[in-house]
């Protein structure tokens, strides 16, 4: 069989960098040959995934959410995709505690050469963006994408809220209406998270989710349209709440929760309205959300019981 393994030699304080010999070793345990690629640039991933996918039997790759996300985006739209290996090197690595991947680069090689393939669920926005396991707007979620590179490295997930705080003192309320087959929520919200795993930004937001039960999770944090000084307080715990406790679902919406399950959704929101795809800014405005069962091989600890 034969393995590329793709890595951002930024991601982790280069550390993975400074492993390559270890890491290259580590795979030929299991594979007949490996190569290696580094990439020179944001999205270079994508493209090399895409490109590798049709020559490799295997592609293991080290890197973020957001390198999952650029493997994905390469590998989403083939008909046969390779089975994936990942050592995670990012910041929060929300996919990597899904899955009870480890940071550590030996452990992580261990499972790639011992552990089972598994068909994992991803989703679909718009008939052409691929995205692993959330899809959110509003309080927050603009964190990911606007920290810099040296913060994380510095302080890691922590630097997340502290730029989470700085931009979103004053949440951005916003109209939202989201629609699947059985039902339709509308109203004013601060925060809307559709979600496909059991982690987003570091804490267990989603404890019950499954990447393999063709569902997806929406919770949406309901506010006023114009919100007095206790509504905003009120907001902000909603939030905080949601983080802190977990996603439940309810079968009738609350003050602090509105949540909804199912395998597509249509959500319409303004166009000044910005998503989040695995941690990277996505598009603005109205989208199309839907499950793609089975869509990615990825190689899982032995051990692993709730995927």
């Amino acid at each position: 069989m034969k393995c590329i393994f793709i890595y951002n030699p930024v991601s982790g304080n280069g550390k993975i960098a400074k492993k390559l010999d270890v890491i290259v070793n580590g795979l030929k345990e299991k594979y007949d040959v490996v190569d290696t690629y580094a990439t020179k640039c944001s999205g270079d991933m994508t493209v090399k995934a895409r490109e590798f996918a049709a020559e490799y039997d295997a592609i293991v790759f080290s890197g973020g959410d957001g390198s999952f996300n650029e493997v994905l985006q390469g590998i989403g739209g083939l008909e046969k995709v390779p089975e994936l290996g990942y050592i995670p090197s990012g910041t929060v690595n929300d996919i990597a505690h899904t899955l009870k991947i480890p940071k550590n680069i030996k452990k992580a090689l261990k499972i790639i050469t011992t552990g089972r393939l598994e068909n994992l669920d991803c989703m679909l926005v718009n008939g052409e963006r691929y995205v692993m396991y959330v899809v959110a707007a509003g309080a927050f979620t603009s964190a990911t994408y606007t920290t810099p590179q040296t913060s994380k490295n510095h302080v890691g997930k922590i630097a997340y809220w502290f730029e989470g705080v700085k931009r979103n003192l004053k949440f951005q309320v916003f109209d939202v209406c989201c629609q699947n087959a059985t039902e339709c929520n509308h109203t004013h919200s601060v925060l809307i998270s559709v979600m496909n795993s059991r982690f987003v930004a570091g804490f267990g937001l989603n404890k019950k989710a499954s990447l393999q039960d063709g569902k997806l999770e929406v919770a949406i944090v309901p506010q006023k349209e114009r919100p007095n000084f206790f509504s905003k307080i009120g907001g902000f715990f909603s939030v905080a709440k949601l983080f802190l406790f977990g996603y439940k679902k309810k079968n009738k919406p609350s003050k602090s929760l509105i949540s909804a399950e199912g395998n597509s959704f249509d959500i319409e929101v303004g166009d000044d309205v910005v998503w989040n795809f695995d941690g990277e800014k996505g598009i603005s405005g109205r989208i199309h959300i839907e499950v793609v069962p089975g869509k990615v091989r990825m190689i899982v600890p032995n051990k692993l019981k709730q995927i």
